[in-house]
Protein backbone atom coordinates (compact mmCIF):
# COMPACT_ATOMS: atom_id res chain seq x y z
CA UNK A 1 0.00 0.00 0.00
CA UNK A 2 1.51 3.37 -1.01
CA UNK A 3 2.32 5.92 1.66
CA UNK A 4 -0.75 8.01 2.58
CA UNK A 5 -3.00 5.46 0.83
CA UNK A 6 -5.89 4.69 3.18
CA UNK A 7 -6.58 1.09 4.14
CA UNK A 8 -10.07 1.00 2.67
CA UNK A 9 -10.81 -2.50 3.99
CA UNK A 10 -10.17 -1.32 7.54
CA UNK A 11 -12.06 1.94 6.92
CA UNK A 12 -15.06 0.01 5.58
CA UNK A 13 -15.22 -2.04 8.79
CA UNK A 14 -14.92 1.11 10.89
CA UNK A 15 -17.64 2.88 8.89
CA UNK A 16 -19.90 -0.15 9.25
CA UNK A 17 -19.44 0.02 13.02
CA UNK A 18 -20.05 3.77 13.08
CA UNK A 19 -23.34 3.45 11.18
CA UNK A 20 -24.60 0.27 12.87
CA UNK A 21 -27.88 0.71 14.68
CA UNK A 22 -28.69 4.11 13.16
CA UNK A 23 -31.50 4.27 10.61
CA UNK A 24 -31.69 8.02 9.95
CA UNK A 25 -30.36 8.82 6.48
CA UNK A 26 -29.17 12.35 7.28
CA UNK A 27 -27.40 11.22 10.44
CA UNK A 28 -25.62 8.44 8.53
CA UNK A 29 -24.64 10.72 5.65
CA UNK A 30 -23.38 13.33 8.10
CA UNK A 31 -21.24 10.85 10.00
CA UNK A 32 -20.02 9.28 6.75
CA UNK A 33 -18.84 12.63 5.35
CA UNK A 34 -17.07 13.48 8.61
CA UNK A 35 -15.50 10.01 8.74
CA UNK A 36 -14.19 10.16 5.15
CA UNK A 37 -12.96 13.73 5.67
CA UNK A 38 -10.99 12.58 8.73
CA UNK A 39 -9.23 9.67 7.05
CA UNK A 40 -8.76 10.69 3.42
CA UNK A 41 -5.71 12.94 2.97
CA UNK A 42 -5.35 15.79 0.48
CA UNK A 43 -9.02 16.57 -0.07
CA UNK A 44 -10.89 19.85 0.33
CA UNK A 45 -14.55 18.74 0.14
CA UNK A 46 -16.50 15.56 0.81
CA UNK A 47 -20.24 15.23 0.83
CA UNK A 48 -23.44 13.97 -0.64
CA UNK A 49 -25.98 15.08 -3.18
CA UNK A 50 -29.41 13.45 -3.03
CA UNK A 51 -31.93 13.14 -5.84
CA UNK A 52 -34.98 15.31 -5.17
CA UNK A 53 -37.48 16.41 -7.81
CA UNK A 54 -35.38 14.83 -10.57
CA UNK A 55 -32.25 16.84 -9.70
CA UNK A 56 -29.38 16.61 -7.24
CA UNK A 57 -29.79 18.58 -4.00
CA UNK A 58 -26.94 19.30 -1.60
CA UNK A 59 -26.88 16.99 1.42
CA UNK A 60 -24.53 16.61 4.40
CA UNK A 61 -20.91 17.56 3.70
CA UNK A 62 -17.56 18.68 5.11
CA UNK A 63 -15.86 21.68 3.47
CA UNK A 64 -16.64 25.11 2.12
CA UNK A 65 -20.22 26.04 1.15
CA UNK A 66 -21.20 24.26 -2.06
CA UNK A 67 -23.53 24.37 -5.04
CA UNK A 68 -27.04 23.52 -3.85
CA UNK A 69 -28.68 22.24 -7.05
CA UNK A 70 -27.14 20.19 -9.85
CA UNK A 71 -29.08 19.00 -12.89
CA UNK A 72 -28.87 15.30 -13.73
CA UNK A 73 -26.42 14.97 -16.62
CA UNK A 74 -24.57 18.19 -15.69
CA UNK A 75 -21.14 18.37 -14.09
CA UNK A 76 -19.32 15.38 -12.63
CA UNK A 77 -22.08 14.56 -10.12
CA UNK A 78 -24.89 14.78 -12.65
CA UNK A 79 -22.87 12.71 -15.13
CA UNK A 80 -22.36 9.95 -12.53
CA UNK A 81 -26.15 9.74 -12.16
CA UNK A 82 -26.99 9.88 -15.86
CA UNK A 83 -24.31 7.30 -16.76
CA UNK A 84 -25.02 5.21 -13.63
CA UNK A 85 -21.30 4.84 -12.94
CA UNK A 86 -18.54 6.30 -10.82
CA UNK A 87 -16.53 9.21 -12.22
CA UNK A 88 -12.81 9.67 -11.58
CA UNK A 89 -11.66 13.04 -12.92
CA UNK A 90 -7.93 13.80 -12.81
CA UNK A 91 -8.36 17.42 -13.94
CA UNK A 92 -11.76 19.04 -13.42
CA UNK A 93 -10.83 21.89 -15.77
CA UNK A 94 -10.66 19.36 -18.62
CA UNK A 95 -14.07 17.85 -17.80
CA UNK A 96 -16.73 19.17 -20.21
CA UNK A 97 -19.38 21.10 -18.29
CA UNK A 98 -17.61 20.91 -14.93
CA UNK A 99 -19.45 22.92 -12.27
CA UNK A 100 -16.90 24.89 -10.26
CA UNK A 101 -18.33 25.22 -6.75
CA UNK A 102 -14.83 25.80 -5.34
CA UNK A 103 -12.13 27.26 -7.60
CA UNK A 104 -9.49 25.44 -5.52
CA UNK A 105 -10.77 22.00 -6.56
CA UNK A 106 -8.55 20.40 -9.19
CA UNK A 107 -9.66 16.74 -9.21
CA UNK A 108 -12.85 14.93 -8.24
CA UNK A 109 -14.34 11.51 -7.67
CA UNK A 110 -18.06 10.76 -7.58
CA UNK A 111 -19.68 7.45 -6.57
CA UNK A 112 -23.41 6.75 -7.13
CA UNK A 113 -25.43 5.59 -4.11
CA UNK A 114 -28.15 2.99 -4.62
CA UNK A 115 -31.26 2.03 -2.66
CA UNK A 116 -33.53 -0.73 -4.02
CA UNK A 117 -31.50 -0.75 -7.28
CA UNK A 118 -32.21 2.95 -7.91
CA UNK A 119 -29.68 5.78 -7.62
CA UNK A 120 -30.73 8.05 -4.75
CA UNK A 121 -27.65 10.27 -4.72
CA UNK A 122 -23.88 10.46 -4.96
CA UNK A 123 -20.80 10.69 -2.80
CA UNK A 124 -18.71 13.60 -4.12
CA UNK A 125 -15.09 14.26 -3.12
CA UNK A 126 -12.91 17.11 -4.38
CA UNK A 127 -9.18 17.62 -4.02
CA UNK A 128 -7.02 20.74 -4.39
CA UNK A 129 -4.44 18.84 -6.46
CA UNK A 130 -4.68 17.25 -9.93
CA UNK A 131 -4.72 13.45 -10.22
CA UNK A 132 -5.41 13.06 -6.47
CA UNK A 133 -7.56 9.96 -6.96
CA UNK A 134 -6.55 6.66 -8.53
CA UNK A 135 -8.07 3.23 -9.15
CA UNK A 136 -7.35 2.16 -5.55
CA UNK A 137 -9.32 5.18 -4.30
CA UNK A 138 -12.13 4.43 -6.75
CA UNK A 139 -12.47 0.82 -5.60
CA UNK A 140 -12.02 1.76 -1.94
CA UNK A 141 -14.61 4.52 -2.02
CA UNK A 142 -17.03 2.26 -3.88
CA UNK A 143 -16.54 -0.20 -1.00
CA UNK A 144 -17.33 2.54 1.54
CA UNK A 145 -20.48 3.46 -0.41
CA UNK A 146 -21.52 -0.22 -0.38
CA UNK A 147 -21.22 -0.15 3.41
CA UNK A 148 -23.27 3.04 3.56
CA UNK A 149 -25.93 1.49 1.30
CA UNK A 150 -26.42 -1.33 3.84
CA UNK A 151 -27.43 1.31 6.39
CA UNK A 152 -29.92 3.24 4.24
CA UNK A 153 -33.52 2.95 5.40
CA UNK A 154 -35.92 5.19 3.50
Amino acid sequence: MPENQPNYTLLSRQLDGLLSGEKDLIANLSNSSAFINQFLPNINWVGFYLIKNNALKLGPFQGLPACVDIEIGKGVCGTAVSEKKSQLVEDVNAFPGHIACDANSQSEIVIPIYYNKEIIGVLDIDAPIKSRFDKVDLEGLELLVQVLEKHIHI
